[in-house]
C-alpha cells in the first residue's frame, strides 16, 4: 500500500524481472463497491508486449523445455500450494477489483489451486503413440509444446480462469504472456509473484496488464506468439482471430452464453427451484455459464415463476467484504449500464416484472442492482436471446418437448444447458438435442477440472479443462524410422 492507502503495483513482470512499463502509464482500478480508485497498476503497451514475447521465446529454449515433465508438475503443484497459503489475501485483492463477495473469491482461490493440482499431475502424462502401419518401419508420435501462449483474461474470475489456462500450458512445456483485463489488473500480478516463488524459471510466465485495444491487440497480432487462449465477448474473439490470422496462430475461445434451463412438470420442483436461483444470480449474474433463461412446462409454470421471484427477492445484495452478502456490485459502471438497459428492454417488451429492476435500498454508491425476474418473456426478444451478464432472469412457459428444444436452441450461443425431469429416457433424448458444450440433468453447471468445457456457435472454439485440453497446448509430431536393411530400389534406375 502507498502512503495514501492505494494498492500500488507499478511494475510489469517480464523475463523474471519486475520492470517499469515502457510508457510509464498506470491503470486506475475502481472499487465497484465504492466507485473510487483503490489501486494503481502498471499499464503495458506494444513495446512491453514485444519484450514479454521475446522473453517467453527465449525461455522456450531454456531450462523449462529441458526439464523433466514430472519436475514441471512439481513446480505447478508448489504454485497451487502457495495459492492456497495466500488465499485470503488473493481473495481480498480480487474482491476489491471485481466486486465479488470475499467468501466467493476465497472459494475461487481454492478451486484455482485444485485446477493447478490436476494439471501438475498431467505434466508427465502427455504421451505419444506408436503406429504399426508397416512391419519394416517404426512410426511414433511426439507431443511437443505449441510454443508461446498468449492468455487474454476476463474480469469476472481473473485468477481462477488464469489457472484454467496456465495449468495446461505450463504442464505441456509452453511459455506464456498473460494479459489481465483492464477492469481487474491487480490480482494476476500476485500470481506472478507466487510463480516466481514456486520456482518457475524466468521468462516462462510474463504478466502485462493493459487495455485490450493496445496490449491485447499487440499480443494477438505478435508474430512470436503461437497460440491465443481468450475468455470474453465473442466480438473481441472475432477481432483476435483476424489479428491471429497473420501467422496462423492457434486460437481457443470461450465467449459467453445464454444458458437454457428446462424444467419439466415431472421434475423435483423444489430441487429445480433451488438450483435455478443459485444458477441465475450467483456472481451477480456475471458468468457466461449461468442459467439466465428458464423454460417451465405450463402446468407448473405460474407457481414456479412466483416462487423463484420470492426467493430472488430474499437474496442479500451488499458490500463484498460483508460475510452476510450473497452478491455484490457489478464489476464496472459499463456493465451496470448494460444490465440496466436490458431491464428497460424487458419492461418495454411487455414482459411481466416479478421482482427487482432497481437499485437495492440503502446502497446509494456502488454498481449495484437488485436481482430481477421477468416472466412471460417473448422468446423472440433481445432479453430472451442475448447475454445480459447481470442478475436478470427471463422465465418462459412451454407445452411440448419439441417446442422447448427449439426454444433452447434459438440463440447464437451454445455454452451450457440443463434440464430437470424424472423421465430417464427424456433426459437422454433432450440432452442430446440441446446445442451446448455442457448439458446437465437434474443439476446445473458442474464445471470441473476433469470435464471438457467450451461452447457451440458464438460461445467459442475449442475446449478447456480435462486431459482433452492438452491437445490444444501441444503439437503432434510424427516420426518414421526405416528398420529395413540393404539398399532400397532406385525408382529412377530404369
Amino acid at each position: 500500500m502507498s502512503g495514501d492507502g492505494l494498492f500500488v503495483r507499478d511494475r510489469l513482470y517480464i523475463g523474471g524481472e519486475w520492470v517499469l512499463p515502457h510508457s510509464g502509464r498506470i491503470i486506475q482500478s475502481i472499487d465497484p463497491a465504492t466507485e473510487k480508485v483503490w489501486a494503481h497498476v502498471a499499464e503495458a503497451d506494444e513495446a512491453d508486449i514485444d519484450a514479454a514475447v521475446k522473453a517467453a521465446r527465449a525461455a522456450l529454449s531454456g531450462p523449462w523445455s529441458r526439464m523433466d515433465p514430472s519436475r514441471r508438475g512439481a513446480i505447478l503443484y508448489r504454485l497451487a500450494q502457495l495459492i492456497t497459503a495466500n488465499a485470503r489475501q488473493l481473495a481480498e485483492i480480487e474482491s476489491r477489483d471485481n466486486g465479488k463477495p470475499v467468501r466467493d473469491t476465497f472459494g475461487e482461490m481454492q478451486r484455482a489451486a485444485d485446477w493447478l493440482t490436476f494439471f501438475a499431475g498431467a505434466a508427465d502424462k502427455v504421451n505419444g503413440a506408436q503406429i504399426p502401419f508397416r512391419t519394416d518401419m517404426l512410426a511414433y508420435t511426439r507431443r511437443e509444446p505449441v510454443g508461446v501462449v498468449g492468455a487474454i483474461l476476463p474480469w469476472n474470475s481473473p485468477i481462477l480462469l488464469c489457472c484454467w489456462k496456465l495449468g495446461p500450458a505450463l504442464a505441456a512445456g509452453n511459455t506464456m504472456v498473460i494479459k489481465p483485463a483492464e477492469q481487474t489488473p491487480a490480482s494476476i500480478l500476485e500470481i506472478a509473484r507466487l510463480a516466481e516463488e514456486a520456482g518457475v524459471p524466468p521468462g516462462v510466465v510474463n504478466v502485462c496488464p493493459g487495455y485490450g485495444k493496445i496490449a491485447g491487440q499487440a499480443l494477438a497480432s505478435h508474430p512470436g506468439v503461437n497460440k491465443i487462449s481468450f475468455t470474453g465477448h465473442h466480438g473481441t474473439a472475432i477481432r483476435i482471430m483476424k489479428s491471429a490470422a497473420d501467422n496462423l496462430k492457434r486460437c481457443t475461445f470461450e465467449c459467453g452464453g445464454k444458458s437454457p434451463y428446462i424444467v419439466f412438470a415431472d421434475a423435483d420442483i423444489d430441487r429445480a427451484l433451488t438450483v435455478a436461483v443459485h444458477s441465475a444470480f450467483r456472481s451477480t449474474g456475471q458468468s457466461c455459464s449461468l442459467a439466465s433463461r428458464v423454460f417451465v412446462e405450463r402446468p407448473v409454470y405460474e407457481k414456479f415463476a412466483a416462487t423463484i421471484a420470492e426467493r430472488a427477492a430474499r437474496i442479500r445484495v451488499g458490500a463484498p467484504s460483508d460475510p452476510k452478502t450473497h452478491i455484490g456490485p457489478h464489476t464496472s459502471a459499463e456493465q451496470l449500464a448494460k444490465t440496466q438497459s436490458y431491464i428497460q428492454l424487458g419492461r418495454e417488451s411487455g414482459a411481466r416484472l416479478l421482482t427487482g429492476g432497481g437499485r437495492p435500498e440503502g446502497l446509494d454508491v456502488g454498481y449495484y442492482v437488485q436481482p430481477t425476474v421477468f416472466s412471460d418473456v417473448d422468446p423472440t426478444t433481445r432479453l430472451a436471446r442475448e447475454e445480459v451478464f447481470g442478475p436478470v432472469l427471463a422465465i418462459m412457459p412451454f407445452d411440448t418437448e419439441e417446442e422447448v428444444v427449439g426454444l433452447a436452441n434459438s440463440t447464437d450461443y451454445g455454452l451450457v444447458g440443463g434440464l430437470f425431469t424424472s423421465d430417464l429416457s427424456r433426459a437422454h433424448r433432450v440432452a442430446a438435442r440441446i446445442e451446448c458444450g455442457l448439458v446437465s440433468v437434474n443439476t446445473f453447471r458442474p464445471v470441473h477440472w476433469m470435464l471438457p468445457y467450451g461452447g457451440y456457435k458464438l460461445s467459442g472454439i475449442g475446449r478447456e479443462n480435462s486431459m482433452q485440453v492438452m491437445d490444444q497446448f501441444t503439437e503432434t509430431k510424427t516420426i518414421v524410422v526405416d528398420l529395413s536393411t540393404g539398399v532400397p530400389e532406385d525408382p529412377f534406375a530404369n
